[in-house]
Protein backbone atom coordinates (compact mmCIF):
# COMPACT_ATOMS: atom_id res chain seq x y z
CA UNK A 1 0.00 0.00 0.00
CA UNK A 2 1.53 3.23 -0.96
CA UNK A 3 1.05 5.70 1.69
CA UNK A 4 0.49 9.83 0.63
CA UNK A 5 3.66 12.19 2.10
CA UNK A 6 2.91 14.46 4.56
CA UNK A 7 2.88 17.42 1.66
CA UNK A 8 0.39 15.48 -0.43
CA UNK A 9 -1.97 15.01 2.52
CA UNK A 10 -1.88 18.56 3.91
CA UNK A 11 -2.22 20.00 -0.05
CA UNK A 12 -5.39 17.53 -0.66
CA UNK A 13 -6.82 18.44 2.67
CA UNK A 14 -10.35 21.04 2.36
CA UNK A 15 -9.43 23.80 4.92
CA UNK A 16 -12.01 25.52 6.66
CA UNK A 17 -12.24 29.82 6.31
CA UNK A 18 -10.85 30.75 9.19
CA UNK A 19 -13.87 32.30 10.55
CA UNK A 20 -15.67 29.50 10.73
CA UNK A 21 -13.04 28.10 13.30
CA UNK A 22 -12.82 31.23 14.93
CA UNK A 23 -16.74 31.16 15.19
CA UNK A 24 -15.98 27.67 16.85
CA UNK A 25 -14.40 29.04 20.00
CA UNK A 26 -17.19 31.59 19.89
CA UNK A 27 -15.13 34.66 18.80
CA UNK A 28 -16.54 37.34 16.94
CA UNK A 29 -15.28 39.22 13.76
CA UNK A 30 -14.26 41.79 16.05
CA UNK A 31 -12.10 39.49 18.23
CA UNK A 32 -9.63 38.18 15.27
CA UNK A 33 -7.61 39.67 12.50
CA UNK A 34 -8.01 37.33 9.25
CA UNK A 35 -4.26 36.94 7.83
CA UNK A 36 -5.51 35.36 4.86
CA UNK A 37 -8.11 32.69 4.41
CA UNK A 38 -6.58 30.37 6.27
CA UNK A 39 -4.90 32.24 9.70
CA UNK A 40 -5.53 34.79 12.06
CA UNK A 41 -4.51 36.76 14.67
CA UNK A 42 -6.64 36.35 18.01
CA UNK A 43 -6.91 39.60 20.20
CA UNK A 44 -5.96 38.00 23.84
CA UNK A 45 -8.02 41.10 25.56
CA UNK A 46 -11.02 40.06 23.64
CA UNK A 47 -10.34 36.90 24.58
CA UNK A 48 -9.86 37.13 28.38
CA UNK A 49 -13.21 39.33 28.48
CA UNK A 50 -15.16 36.18 27.50
CA UNK A 51 -16.27 33.74 30.15
CA UNK A 52 -13.51 31.37 30.80
CA UNK A 53 -14.18 27.38 30.14
CA UNK A 54 -11.12 26.71 32.59
CA UNK A 55 -9.72 24.36 30.06
CA UNK A 56 -8.05 21.17 31.33
CA UNK A 57 -4.63 21.33 30.70
CA UNK A 58 -3.20 18.48 28.97
CA UNK A 59 1.32 18.25 28.50
CA UNK A 60 2.19 16.19 25.91
CA UNK A 61 6.03 15.03 25.94
CA UNK A 62 8.14 12.22 25.13
CA UNK A 63 11.38 10.04 25.99
CA UNK A 64 14.41 11.26 24.55
CA UNK A 65 14.54 12.00 21.30
CA UNK A 66 16.45 9.49 18.65
CA UNK A 67 17.03 8.88 14.84
CA UNK A 68 14.00 6.37 15.32
CA UNK A 69 11.56 9.01 15.83
CA UNK A 70 8.67 9.51 17.81
CA UNK A 71 5.94 11.69 16.91
CA UNK A 72 5.22 14.39 19.72
CA UNK A 73 3.76 16.89 17.79
CA UNK A 74 1.92 14.57 15.90
CA UNK A 75 0.59 12.97 18.96
CA UNK A 76 -0.48 16.62 20.37
CA UNK A 77 -2.80 17.70 17.71
CA UNK A 78 -4.08 13.77 16.80
CA UNK A 79 -4.77 14.33 20.73
CA UNK A 80 -6.49 17.07 20.40
CA UNK A 81 -8.59 15.63 17.19
CA UNK A 82 -9.51 12.54 19.12
CA UNK A 83 -10.94 14.19 21.92
CA UNK A 84 -12.99 16.42 19.76
CA UNK A 85 -14.33 13.25 18.13
CA UNK A 86 -15.45 11.97 21.38
CA UNK A 87 -17.52 15.59 21.69
CA UNK A 88 -15.47 17.57 23.55
CA UNK A 89 -13.97 21.02 22.90
CA UNK A 90 -10.35 20.82 22.18
CA UNK A 91 -7.87 23.33 21.34
CA UNK A 92 -3.89 22.75 20.51
CA UNK A 93 -1.70 24.94 21.77
CA UNK A 94 2.02 24.18 20.34
CA UNK A 95 4.93 26.07 19.05
CA UNK A 96 5.67 27.81 15.79
CA UNK A 97 8.91 25.83 13.92
CA UNK A 98 12.41 27.68 13.82
CA UNK A 99 13.55 28.04 10.08
CA UNK A 100 16.92 26.27 11.33
CA UNK A 101 15.27 23.14 11.95
CA UNK A 102 13.62 23.15 8.69
CA UNK A 103 16.26 23.79 6.42
CA UNK A 104 18.83 21.60 8.60
CA UNK A 105 17.94 18.23 9.54
CA UNK A 106 14.35 18.34 11.21
CA UNK A 107 12.41 19.40 8.34
CA UNK A 108 8.60 20.48 9.02
CA UNK A 109 7.50 21.19 12.80
CA UNK A 110 3.93 20.86 12.13
CA UNK A 111 3.20 17.12 12.28
CA UNK A 112 2.31 14.47 9.99
CA UNK A 113 0.08 12.24 8.22
CA UNK A 114 -3.53 13.06 8.85
CA UNK A 115 -2.37 14.81 12.20
CA UNK A 116 -1.01 17.90 10.96
CA UNK A 117 -2.14 21.54 11.44
CA UNK A 118 -2.30 23.90 8.27
CA UNK A 119 -1.59 25.23 6.69
CA UNK A 120 1.47 23.45 6.78
CA UNK A 121 3.92 25.25 4.26
CA UNK A 122 2.92 28.78 5.57
CA UNK A 123 3.72 27.86 9.01
CA UNK A 124 6.82 25.74 8.36
CA UNK A 125 7.75 29.17 6.40
CA UNK A 126 7.49 33.02 7.57
CA UNK A 127 3.37 32.35 9.03
CA UNK A 128 2.91 35.66 10.26
CA UNK A 129 6.25 36.97 10.24
CA UNK A 130 6.84 36.31 14.13
CA UNK A 131 10.08 35.21 13.91
CA UNK A 132 10.96 37.78 12.04
CA UNK A 133 9.56 40.31 14.42
CA UNK A 134 11.82 39.03 17.35
CA UNK A 135 14.64 38.97 15.28
CA UNK A 136 14.39 42.15 14.37
CA UNK A 137 13.39 43.58 18.25
CA UNK A 138 16.52 41.54 19.48
CA UNK A 139 18.83 42.97 16.45
CA UNK A 140 17.36 46.78 17.12
CA UNK A 141 18.68 46.03 20.85
CA UNK A 142 22.13 45.05 19.57
CA UNK A 143 22.44 47.89 17.27
CA UNK A 144 21.08 50.65 20.07
CA UNK A 145 23.79 49.16 22.63
CA UNK A 146 26.81 49.46 19.57
CA UNK A 147 25.48 52.74 18.65
CA UNK A 148 25.52 54.23 22.37
CA UNK A 149 29.03 52.88 22.74
CA UNK A 150 30.34 55.15 19.60
CA UNK A 151 28.49 58.01 20.25
CA UNK A 152 30.23 58.49 23.26
CA UNK A 153 29.81 55.35 25.58
CA UNK A 154 27.92 57.61 28.42
CA UNK A 155 27.23 54.73 29.99
CA UNK A 156 30.46 54.06 30.07
CA UNK A 157 29.89 50.10 29.10
CA UNK A 158 33.20 47.98 28.83
CA UNK A 159 32.97 46.77 24.56
CA UNK A 160 34.60 43.05 25.98
CA UNK A 161 32.09 42.59 28.66
CA UNK A 162 29.28 43.12 26.29
CA UNK A 163 26.45 39.76 26.86
CA UNK A 164 23.81 40.89 24.44
CA UNK A 165 24.30 38.38 20.97
CA UNK A 166 22.95 39.75 17.31
CA UNK A 167 20.29 36.72 16.35
CA UNK A 168 19.05 35.04 12.63
CA UNK A 169 16.52 32.34 12.38
CA UNK A 170 18.93 30.25 10.69
CA UNK A 171 21.44 27.73 11.48
CA UNK A 172 25.10 29.37 10.69
CA UNK A 173 27.93 27.98 12.44
CA UNK A 174 29.94 31.21 10.65
CA UNK A 175 27.95 33.66 12.99
CA UNK A 176 29.28 31.47 16.50
CA UNK A 177 31.93 34.29 16.81
CA UNK A 178 33.05 37.27 14.95
CA UNK A 179 34.36 40.60 14.92
CA UNK A 180 32.30 43.71 14.49
CA UNK A 181 32.88 47.28 14.02
CA UNK A 182 35.61 46.55 11.72
CA UNK A 183 36.53 49.16 8.93
CA UNK A 184 36.43 53.03 9.09
CA UNK A 185 36.28 54.82 12.17
CA UNK A 186 32.46 55.28 11.18
CA UNK A 187 31.93 51.76 11.05
CA UNK A 188 31.82 51.46 14.47
CA UNK A 189 34.10 50.19 18.15
CA UNK A 190 35.60 47.24 16.94
CA UNK A 191 34.14 44.48 19.85
CA UNK A 192 34.06 40.39 19.77
CA UNK A 193 30.56 39.14 19.18
CA UNK A 194 28.13 36.75 17.48
CA UNK A 195 25.00 35.33 16.46
CA UNK A 196 22.52 33.27 18.02
CA UNK A 197 19.45 31.37 16.58
CA UNK A 198 16.50 33.31 17.20
CA UNK A 199 14.62 30.93 19.47
CA UNK A 200 17.63 30.55 21.71
CA UNK A 201 17.46 34.64 21.83
CA UNK A 202 15.69 35.95 24.95
CA UNK A 203 13.52 38.08 23.96
CA UNK A 204 11.96 34.98 22.58
CA UNK A 205 12.00 33.62 26.01
CA UNK A 206 10.66 36.87 27.26
CA UNK A 207 7.79 36.94 23.87
CA UNK A 208 6.83 33.79 25.36
CA UNK A 209 6.40 34.13 28.91
CA UNK A 210 4.98 37.62 28.84
CA UNK A 211 1.80 37.87 30.81
CA UNK A 212 0.68 40.82 28.48
CA UNK A 213 1.82 43.71 26.15
CA UNK A 214 3.21 45.71 29.93
CA UNK A 215 4.57 42.83 31.15
CA UNK A 216 6.00 42.33 27.92
CA UNK A 217 7.75 45.89 27.85
CA UNK A 218 8.47 45.40 31.57
CA UNK A 219 10.51 42.22 31.03
CA UNK A 220 12.51 43.46 27.75
CA UNK A 221 13.55 46.74 29.89
CA UNK A 222 15.04 43.97 32.37
CA UNK A 223 17.31 42.11 29.96
CA UNK A 224 20.77 42.13 31.06
CA UNK A 225 23.35 43.51 28.43
CA UNK A 226 26.65 44.47 29.62
CA UNK A 227 28.65 45.73 32.32
CA UNK A 228 30.22 49.01 32.65
CA UNK A 229 33.94 49.43 33.03
CA UNK A 230 33.54 49.32 36.50
CA UNK A 231 31.22 46.40 36.65
CA UNK A 232 27.77 47.47 37.42
CA UNK A 233 25.20 45.59 35.45
CA UNK A 234 23.47 47.71 32.07
CA UNK A 235 19.70 46.59 31.40
CA UNK A 236 17.97 47.00 27.66
CA UNK A 237 16.04 49.88 29.70
CA UNK A 238 19.17 52.21 30.05
CA UNK A 239 19.76 51.97 26.61
CA UNK A 240 15.82 53.32 26.89
CA UNK A 241 15.44 50.08 23.73
CA UNK A 242 12.48 48.53 25.56
CA UNK A 243 10.29 50.54 24.23
CA UNK A 244 10.68 50.50 20.44
CA UNK A 245 11.33 46.55 20.92
CA UNK A 246 8.06 46.25 22.22
CA UNK A 247 6.59 48.60 19.58
CA UNK A 248 8.21 45.58 16.87
CA UNK A 249 6.73 43.06 18.92
CA UNK A 250 3.21 44.54 19.20
CA UNK A 251 0.68 42.52 16.93
CA UNK A 252 3.59 39.48 17.14
CA UNK A 253 2.19 38.59 20.43
CA UNK A 254 -1.22 38.10 19.62
CA UNK A 255 -1.63 34.60 19.28
CA UNK A 256 -2.15 32.63 15.82
CA UNK A 257 -4.83 30.81 15.33
CA UNK A 258 -5.25 28.27 12.56
CA UNK A 259 -7.13 24.48 12.40
CA UNK A 260 -5.64 20.94 12.36
CA UNK A 261 -7.13 18.68 9.07
CA UNK A 262 -10.13 17.78 11.30
CA UNK A 263 -10.71 21.40 11.99
CA UNK A 264 -9.81 21.44 15.41
CA UNK A 265 -8.76 25.03 16.48
CA UNK A 266 -4.86 25.04 17.11
CA UNK A 267 -3.53 27.97 18.74
CA UNK A 268 0.26 28.34 16.86
CA UNK A 269 2.41 30.81 18.87
CA UNK A 270 6.18 31.80 19.62
CA UNK A 271 8.73 28.59 19.53
CA UNK A 272 12.07 28.64 21.71
CA UNK A 273 14.02 25.47 21.62
CA UNK A 274 14.13 22.89 24.95
CA UNK A 275 17.78 22.24 24.87
CA UNK A 276 18.67 25.98 24.78
CA UNK A 277 15.83 27.54 25.78
CA UNK A 278 12.47 26.47 27.94
CA UNK A 279 11.02 25.21 24.75
CA UNK A 280 7.49 25.75 25.47
CA UNK A 281 4.55 27.85 23.32
CA UNK A 282 3.58 31.22 24.79
CA UNK A 283 2.04 31.61 28.20
CA UNK A 284 -0.53 33.99 26.18
CA UNK A 285 -1.62 31.45 23.36
CA UNK A 286 -1.85 28.77 26.59
CA UNK A 287 -4.18 30.86 28.93
CA UNK A 288 -6.25 32.10 25.89
CA UNK A 289 -6.80 28.33 25.00
CA UNK A 290 -7.77 27.34 28.13
CA UNK A 291 -9.74 30.25 28.02
CA UNK A 292 -11.69 29.41 25.29
CA UNK A 293 -11.45 25.33 24.70
CA UNK A 294 -12.71 22.28 27.68
CA UNK A 295 -9.09 20.46 27.18
CA UNK A 296 -6.29 22.11 26.18
CA UNK A 297 -3.81 19.79 24.47
CA UNK A 298 -0.10 21.52 24.36
CA UNK A 299 3.95 20.39 24.01
CA UNK A 300 6.95 20.92 25.52
CA UNK A 301 10.33 20.28 23.44
CA UNK A 302 12.35 17.49 23.02
CA UNK A 303 12.30 14.84 26.15
CA UNK A 304 10.82 15.06 29.46
CA UNK A 305 14.02 15.63 30.95
CA UNK A 306 14.13 19.02 29.34
CA UNK A 307 11.16 20.21 28.06
CA UNK A 308 7.93 18.47 30.48
CA UNK A 309 10.94 20.14 33.20
CA UNK A 310 11.28 23.96 32.21
CA UNK A 311 7.66 23.12 31.16
CA UNK A 312 6.82 22.46 34.95
CA UNK A 313 9.80 24.37 36.73
CA UNK A 314 9.41 27.65 34.97
CA UNK A 315 6.08 28.19 32.49
CA UNK A 316 4.17 26.76 35.66
CA UNK A 317 6.30 28.34 38.41
CA UNK A 318 5.87 31.86 36.05
CA UNK A 319 2.43 31.73 34.95
CA UNK A 320 0.51 30.04 37.54
CA UNK A 321 -0.28 27.09 35.22
CA UNK A 322 -0.88 23.25 36.49
CA UNK A 323 -1.26 20.58 34.12
CA UNK A 324 -3.84 18.27 34.32
CA UNK A 325 -2.23 15.27 33.31
CA UNK A 326 0.91 14.42 31.01
CA UNK A 327 1.81 12.24 27.58
CA UNK A 328 5.01 10.63 27.34
CA UNK A 329 5.37 9.80 23.28
CA UNK A 330 7.28 6.48 22.84
CA UNK A 331 8.00 3.91 20.49
CA UNK A 332 9.07 0.59 19.98
CA UNK A 333 11.84 1.43 17.71
CA UNK A 334 13.04 4.14 20.07
CA UNK A 335 13.03 1.94 23.22
CA UNK A 336 15.47 -0.51 20.78
CA UNK A 337 17.76 2.04 20.05
CA UNK A 338 17.89 3.22 23.06
CA UNK A 339 18.90 -0.52 24.06
CA UNK A 340 21.27 -0.27 21.12
CA UNK A 341 20.02 -1.58 18.18
CA UNK A 342 21.69 0.01 15.04
CA UNK A 343 18.61 2.28 13.23
CA UNK A 344 18.87 -0.10 10.12
CA UNK A 345 17.79 -3.31 12.17
CA UNK A 346 14.86 -1.38 14.45
CA UNK A 347 12.59 -3.30 12.39
CA UNK A 348 13.45 -6.65 14.19
CA UNK A 349 11.55 -8.61 17.09
CA UNK A 350 14.17 -8.06 19.78
CA UNK A 351 12.92 -8.31 23.58
CA UNK A 352 16.45 -7.92 24.72
CA UNK A 353 17.61 -4.51 23.72
CA UNK A 354 13.70 -3.34 24.10
CA UNK A 355 13.98 -4.57 27.76
CA UNK A 356 17.20 -2.22 28.08
CA UNK A 357 15.95 0.79 26.36
CA UNK A 358 12.93 0.39 28.68
CA UNK A 359 14.36 2.46 31.76
CA UNK A 360 14.35 5.60 29.78
CA UNK A 361 10.67 5.53 28.99
CA UNK A 362 10.68 4.67 33.08
CA UNK A 363 12.51 7.04 34.30
CA UNK A 364 10.42 9.77 32.73
CA UNK A 365 7.32 8.25 33.92
CA UNK A 366 8.85 7.99 37.56
CA UNK A 367 10.30 12.05 37.06
CA UNK A 368 6.52 13.21 36.26
CA UNK A 369 4.40 10.72 38.22
CA UNK A 370 7.45 11.51 42.00
CA UNK A 371 9.22 14.85 41.33
CA UNK A 372 5.98 16.51 39.89
CA UNK A 373 2.88 14.79 40.85
CA UNK A 374 1.44 14.56 37.86
CA UNK A 375 -1.09 11.89 36.18
CA UNK A 376 0.62 9.98 33.10
CA UNK A 377 -0.07 7.98 29.73
CA UNK A 378 2.03 6.72 27.60
CA UNK A 379 1.54 6.92 23.73
CA UNK A 380 2.84 4.51 22.43
CA UNK A 381 3.12 5.37 18.31
CA UNK A 382 2.49 1.99 17.15
CA UNK A 383 4.56 0.75 13.72
CA UNK A 384 3.83 -2.16 11.55
CA UNK A 385 6.89 -3.58 12.44
CA UNK A 386 5.94 -3.87 16.28
CA UNK A 387 5.11 -7.36 17.51
CA UNK A 388 2.48 -8.60 20.22
CA UNK A 389 5.52 -9.64 22.45
CA UNK A 390 7.15 -6.10 22.12
CA UNK A 391 3.66 -3.89 22.83
CA UNK A 392 3.07 -6.61 25.95
CA UNK A 393 6.51 -6.24 27.50
CA UNK A 394 6.19 -2.21 27.50
CA UNK A 395 2.33 -2.39 28.29
CA UNK A 396 3.55 -4.65 31.79
CA UNK A 397 6.41 -2.52 32.66
CA UNK A 398 4.25 0.40 32.44
CA UNK A 399 1.38 -0.89 34.21
CA UNK A 400 4.14 -1.71 37.11
CA UNK A 401 4.83 1.60 38.01
CA UNK A 402 0.64 1.90 37.78
CA UNK A 403 0.33 4.19 34.23
CA UNK A 404 -1.46 2.67 31.34
CA UNK A 405 -0.26 2.67 27.57
CA UNK A 406 -2.28 3.68 24.50
CA UNK A 407 -1.88 2.60 21.20
CA UNK A 408 -1.85 5.50 18.75
CA UNK A 409 -2.12 5.66 14.68
CA UNK A 410 -2.74 9.31 14.16
CA UNK A 411 -0.42 9.48 11.59
CA UNK A 412 -2.45 7.23 9.78
CA UNK A 413 -6.14 7.49 10.89
CA UNK A 414 -5.65 11.29 12.26
CA UNK A 415 -8.02 11.48 15.12
CA UNK A 416 -9.73 8.24 14.95
CA UNK A 417 -6.12 6.90 15.30
CA UNK A 418 -6.00 8.50 18.58
CA UNK A 419 -9.30 7.29 20.26
CA UNK A 420 -7.41 4.95 22.88
CA UNK A 421 -5.32 8.01 24.20
CA UNK A 422 -7.91 9.96 24.50
CA UNK A 423 -9.89 7.81 26.59
CA UNK A 424 -6.61 6.78 28.37
CA UNK A 425 -6.02 10.68 28.97
CA UNK A 426 -9.64 11.38 30.45
CA UNK A 427 -9.54 8.55 32.54
CA UNK A 428 -6.28 9.56 34.36
CA UNK A 429 -7.61 12.83 34.73
CA UNK A 430 -10.55 11.63 36.58
CA UNK A 431 -8.92 8.82 38.92
CA UNK A 432 -5.36 9.27 39.09
CA UNK A 433 -3.71 11.89 41.89
CA UNK A 434 -2.36 15.05 41.25
CA UNK A 435 -0.34 16.83 43.64
CA UNK A 436 1.58 19.51 41.51
CA UNK A 437 4.59 20.55 42.84
CA UNK A 438 8.19 22.26 41.50
CA UNK A 439 11.40 20.07 41.37
CA UNK A 440 13.22 22.55 43.29
CA UNK A 441 12.77 25.46 45.41
CA UNK A 442 13.45 28.82 43.62
CA UNK A 443 14.89 30.46 47.10
CA UNK A 444 17.55 27.56 47.18
CA UNK A 445 21.25 28.51 46.27
CA UNK A 446 22.24 28.31 42.54
CA UNK A 447 24.23 25.29 43.03
CA UNK A 448 21.38 23.88 45.01
CA UNK A 449 18.95 24.29 42.17
CA UNK A 450 20.60 23.02 39.37
CA UNK A 451 22.12 20.00 41.64
CA UNK A 452 17.70 19.20 42.78
CA UNK A 453 17.80 18.82 38.81
CA UNK A 454 20.57 17.02 37.60
CA UNK A 455 20.12 14.38 40.87
CA UNK A 456 16.20 14.41 40.74
CA UNK A 457 15.29 14.43 36.77
CA UNK A 458 18.83 13.15 34.83
CA UNK A 459 19.53 10.83 37.17
CA UNK A 460 23.49 12.35 37.79
CA UNK A 461 25.50 11.70 40.64
CA UNK A 462 26.75 15.55 41.20
CA UNK A 463 27.35 18.24 38.97
CA UNK A 464 30.52 19.62 38.10
CA UNK A 465 30.83 23.28 38.38
CA UNK A 466 33.95 25.05 35.86
CA UNK A 467 35.23 28.17 38.04
CA UNK A 468 33.66 30.75 35.53
CA UNK A 469 30.25 29.28 36.53
CA UNK A 470 31.30 29.61 39.84
CA UNK A 471 32.46 33.07 39.31
CA UNK A 472 29.45 33.73 37.83
CA UNK A 473 27.16 32.21 40.47
CA UNK A 474 29.09 35.06 42.58
CA UNK A 475 28.22 37.68 40.43
CA UNK A 476 24.42 36.66 40.45
CA UNK A 477 24.13 36.78 44.06
CA UNK A 478 25.62 40.18 44.00
CA UNK A 479 23.06 41.57 41.01
CA UNK A 480 20.27 39.98 43.49
CA UNK A 481 19.51 37.70 40.18
CA UNK A 482 20.28 34.50 42.26
CA UNK A 483 16.55 33.67 43.57
CA UNK A 484 15.34 32.68 39.62
CA UNK A 485 14.54 29.11 38.23
CA UNK A 486 17.04 27.30 36.40
CA UNK A 487 17.06 26.59 32.40
CA UNK A 488 19.32 24.11 31.83
CA UNK A 489 21.44 23.91 28.17
CA UNK A 490 22.07 20.33 27.98
CA UNK A 491 21.75 17.13 24.99
CA UNK A 492 17.87 16.64 24.28
CA UNK A 493 19.64 13.34 22.91
CA UNK A 494 20.83 11.59 26.28
CA UNK A 495 19.87 12.19 30.16
CA UNK A 496 23.42 12.73 31.04
CA UNK A 497 25.03 15.96 29.02
CA UNK A 498 26.76 13.03 27.06
CA UNK A 499 24.32 12.52 23.88
CA UNK A 500 26.03 9.47 23.48
CA UNK A 501 25.23 7.94 26.64
CA UNK A 502 21.17 6.02 25.87
CA UNK A 503 18.87 4.76 28.27
CA UNK A 504 18.78 5.94 31.56
CA UNK A 505 22.99 6.30 32.97
CA UNK A 506 23.43 5.95 36.42
CA UNK A 507 26.75 7.40 38.26
CA UNK A 508 27.48 9.97 35.47
CA UNK A 509 27.93 13.56 36.55
CA UNK A 510 26.58 16.91 34.84
CA UNK A 511 29.11 19.48 33.84
CA UNK A 512 28.17 23.04 33.94
CA UNK A 513 30.96 25.05 31.86
CA UNK A 514 29.13 28.42 32.28
CA UNK A 515 26.12 30.31 33.77
CA UNK A 516 24.00 33.07 32.45
CA UNK A 517 20.65 34.91 32.92
CA UNK A 518 17.81 35.83 31.09
CA UNK A 519 17.16 38.76 33.53
CA UNK A 520 13.80 39.73 31.68
CA UNK A 521 12.76 36.49 31.10
CA UNK A 522 13.26 35.84 34.86
CA UNK A 523 15.58 32.33 34.73
CA UNK A 524 19.08 31.55 34.83
CA UNK A 525 21.06 29.46 32.19
CA UNK A 526 22.60 26.74 33.37
CA UNK A 527 25.19 25.55 29.59
CA UNK A 528 26.15 21.77 30.10
CA UNK A 529 28.33 19.83 27.93
CA UNK A 530 28.97 20.89 24.50
CA UNK A 531 25.73 23.14 24.11
CA UNK A 532 25.83 26.31 22.21
CA UNK A 533 23.45 28.62 20.94
CA UNK A 534 24.04 28.78 17.16
CA UNK A 535 23.69 25.03 15.78
CA UNK A 536 25.80 24.68 12.70
CA UNK A 537 23.95 22.67 8.95
CA UNK A 538 24.53 19.20 8.52
CA UNK A 539 26.57 17.69 5.65
CA UNK A 540 24.13 17.62 3.67
CA UNK A 541 21.16 20.09 4.76
CA UNK A 542 17.65 19.90 4.50
CA UNK A 543 17.63 22.73 2.00
CA UNK A 544 19.24 21.04 -0.61
CA UNK A 545 16.06 18.89 -1.27
CA UNK A 546 13.68 22.02 -0.74
CA UNK A 547 12.47 23.21 -4.31
CA UNK A 548 9.53 25.36 -5.49
CA UNK A 549 7.80 24.86 -8.96
CA UNK A 550 6.94 27.40 -12.10
CA UNK A 551 3.43 27.12 -10.37
CA UNK A 552 4.32 27.80 -6.58
CA UNK A 553 4.25 24.78 -5.65
CA UNK A 554 6.96 23.79 -2.43
CA UNK A 555 8.56 20.35 -2.16
CA UNK A 556 10.62 18.79 0.36
CA UNK A 557 9.43 20.48 3.62
CA UNK A 558 8.29 16.68 4.49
Amino acid sequence: MAFKTDAEIARSAQMRPIGEIAAALGLQAEQFEPYGRYKAKIDPQHIFSLPPKKGRLILVTAINPTPAGEGKTTVTIGLADALNRLGKQAVVAMREPSLGPVFGIKGGAAGGGYAQVLPMEDINLHFTGDFHAIGAANNLLAAMLDNHIYQGNALDIDPKRVLWRRAVDMNDRQLRNIIGGMGKPTDGVIRPDGFDITVASEVMAVFCLARDLADLKNRLGNILVAYTKSGEAVYARDLKAHGAMAALLKDALKPNLVQTIEGTPALVHGGPFANIAHGCNSVIATRAACHLGDYVVTEAGFGADLGAEKFCDIKCRLAGLVPDATVIVATVRALKYNGGVERAKLGEENLEALGQGMPNLLKHIRNLKEVFGLPVVVALNRFVSDTEAELDLIRQACAEHGVSVALTEVWEKGGAGGADLAEAVLAAIASQPKDFRFAYDVEEPITDKIRAIAQKIYGAADVDFSSEALAEIENLKKLGLDKLPVCMAKTQYSLSDDPKRLGAPEGFRIHVRSIGVSAGAGFIVALCGNMMKMPGLPKVPAAENIDVDAEGNIQGLF
